[in-house]
């Protein structure tokens, strides 16, 4: 298509397919999009194509019209004598030039099964893998929720295996403890008892609904009758747990005949489709369909099923829908090309409840779908407003989020976690055990130590840089990140969130940066931020834990378990044992001189670090890298920590634990 001038000026090609539509006919027909190699796009239909195809170029226009004429170069159209030929032709052209943004079906579907091991004492789990293992396979289940509701009611039901791998073990698992495994790996429960269960599950899973539960039901009565109620229980809840799984795979007061209910979500270009199958009155089958779609949405049902019901065989008696004003067309395309005697329903909320929840149920599947789609093409509109807002050169596919977690300088760690396309990234974290501020509160040195351990080894390695660093705190943590990265010769936007009033700073800039509360962006740095707070902490929680419920005098020279907790019962604290003399050590713990003296001069040693962490701890609270309420919070937490270890101390002292009776109650 040759551009005309105007003006003096060449026409854009937006002006050019403007012009093309303005002069279209007003009676219907079908309409073609090409691109600059004359490739087919799109094919459309219309009642009137001069208004459809005007409507492209009026009024505020969708993302998908945005994105077909962006990518558009000319329009040819074909007038039909109305609409039902209309509809026609455009099933056959978009057959014939299967158009990039027209429905081309894909499959989503891929049902789990259920797998019992061929092993002597076999393994129970949900798989989409079947391996010719010799292994006894059950389902597909179309519900995943149902399948695993009926897994967890099993694991509560019949104590077997939760290992993928059985090995021999010493001691049970905590499953054991907790009454849900026999536990085979150390030899508590034979091969012939622990298939006693495995034979019960799988009669659970074998025949046909009433033939298996009355079969059950039978025996069930028959081991109550011989007074075995626990088996009489199991079985009872087992077959509650069934009917669960076989509720979910059924839409209840069905009459048993063959139907298919149609329902779609769609998201700007994209479109998908579920596809409930009712076969005998069963929920059989439930298909997700995903596609690219540029139609509008009234017109989305009838695109859909003529490539769905190409081959008429497959086509049921009747077939539900939502309410479209194709509705005419799809029943007449159904008689008369496919020659259907099949039976088209519009679904309205004053029909059949069990319509309406069938057809709802689809249209929540389709919509969980996009949900997942747009999650797996990532946060694009949160990532462009990103790079408009804070001037980035490129989109930020790649986050990386700092945070800093210690309580009163003790125990600090540095957070780093990894978003890929606005989604965590979870095999890129890390954290550090930071070594420069141990004792300390100055979360600037802090981050300064996090970040260059970090990138300088990100350099070494020659590994792809973040498009961004966020960093959870003000100007002051940014800064300090700029100034490190500065160091290091790298040239990465770095941004600070602030959790006050959610405000965004960037290096050298006071003046923070503001987005409305729904903006996306600010939705992605909140995500980001609390991310790594949530990581940071959970690491600093794993070490206080660690350090709490071990002894400080197991670190003393020939000191064990045992002793440790006759010197915790006589001195209770560190300071008391440094303070104390040889003989008093000598005594409780009926060692020679030379031995209680080691032990003595290791205890003051260790007392004497304690007390310059403390004192540097002090210094540093009034250190640029914290503030007068942080300061204040670190020494009221510290005063605490020390009366709780005290007071836990000195309960320990007083009431031993006792775990050779602990470990007798246990078997």
């Amino acid at each position: 298509m040759t551009a005309k001038t105007t003006g003096g000026k060449p026409a854009t090609i937006r002006e050019v397919l403007h012009e093309t539509a303005l002069k279209a006919p007003q009676s219907s027909g079908v309409y073609l999009w090409r691109n600059a190699e004359n490739t087919v796009i799109y094919v459309g239909k219309a009642k009137s194509l001069k208004s459809r195809l005007s409507s492209y170029f009026s009024g505020q226009q969708s993302v998908k019209t945005r994105l077909l004429i962006s990518h558009a170069n000319s329009i040819e159209y074909i007038t039909t004598a109305n609409e039902y030929e209309a509809l026609l032709l455009e099933n056959n052209l978009i057959k014939k030039y299967n158009p990039r943004y027209n429905i081309c079906l894909k499959d989503g579907k891929s049902y789990p099964v259920l797998r019992i091991t061929n092993e002597d004492y076999p393994k129970i789990f949900k798989t989409r893998r079947i391996l010719q293992d010799g292994s006894t396979y059950f389902g597909p289940f179309p519900d995943v929720t149902a399948l695993e509701t009926f897994l967890e009611t099993i694991f509560k039901l019949y104590p077997i295996r939760h290992c993928r791998t059985l090995r021999k073990r010493d001691t049970p698992c905590l499953y054991y403890h907790m009454k849900q495994c026999r536990a085979p790996c150390c030899g508590k429960i034979s091969k012939e008892s622990y298939n006693l269960y495995i034979g019960e599950i799988k009669r659970l899973l074998e025949g046909k609904g009433e033939e298996t539960v009355a079969a059950l039901n039978a025996e069930m009565k028959a081991a109550a009758a011989a007074l075995d109620f626990e088996k009489a229980a199991r079985l009872r809840d087992g077959i509650k747990a069934l009917m669960v799984l076989q509720n979910q795979n059924i839409v209840e007061s069905f009459e048993a005949d063959d139907r298919d209910y149609i329902a779609y979500h769609s998201e700007g270009e994209l479109v998908s489709f579920t596809v409930l199958k009712i076969r005998q009155g069963k929920l059989l089958g439930r298909e997700n369909y995903r596609a690219e779609s540029l139609n509008d949405d009234d017109d989305l049902i009838a695109e859909f099923m003529a490539v769905f019901y190409d081959d008429a065989v497959n086509i049921p008696p009747q077939i539900y829908i939502p309410a479209t004003e194709e509705f005419d067309h799809i029943a007449r395309w159904l008689h008369e090309e496919k020659k259907a005697t099949s039976q088209v329903i519009m679904v309205s909320s004053h029909d059949l409840p069990r319509d309406v929840a069938a057809l709802q149920m689809a249209k929540q599947n389709a919509k969980e779908d996009i949900v997942r789609r747009l999650r797996d093409r990532g946060d694009i509109p949160a990532m462009e407003e990103l790079k408009l807002k804070l001037g980035l050169d490129t989109l930020p596919i790649r986050i990386e989020g700092f945070d800093i977690a210690h309580i009163g300088g003790k125990w600090p760690v540095a957070s780093l976690i990894s978003f890929y396309n606005g989604n965590p990234d979870k095999k890129n974290y890390r954290y550090f055990r930071l070594k420069t501020t141990d004792g300390l509160i100055d979360d600037f040195a802090s981050m300064k130590e996090a970040v260059s351990r970090r990138y300088t080894r990100l350099l070494n390695e020659q590994t792809d840089l973040p498009d961004l660093i966020l960093i959870d705190g003000g100007i002051g943590q940014v800064n300090a990140v700029e100034e490190i990265l500065n160091s290091l010769g790298l040239d990465i936007p770095v941004a600070g969130l602030a959790k006050r009033d959610e405000e965004i700073y960037l290096p050298g800039n006071s003046t923070p940066i503001c987005l409305p509360k729904r903006s996306d962006a600010l939705r992605l740095l909140q995500r980001v931020r609390d991310e790594t707070h949530r990581f940071a902490t959970s690491r600093n929680q794993r070490l206080r834990t660690k350090e709490n419920t071990q002894s400080i005098f197991l670190e003393l020279p020939g000191v064990g378990e045992k002793r440790a907790l006759q010197l915790q019962r006589q001195f209770i604290t560190l300071e008391a044992l440094a303070a104390a003399e040889e003989s008093a050590i000598a005594q409780c713990l009926h060692v020679k001189a030379a031995e209680a003296a080691d032990i003595l001069l290791k205890a003051r040693d260790l007392n004497a670090q304690r007390k310059e962490k403390k004192d540097l701890q002090r210094l540093s609270l009034g250190a640029a890298g914290t503030t007068k309420e942080k300061a204040a919070e670190a020494s009221y937490i510290a005063d605490l920590a020390s009366q709780a270890l005290a007071s836990q101390a000195l309960a320990a002292a007083e009431n031993p634990p006792d775990y050779g009776s602990l470990a007798e109650s246990k078997d």
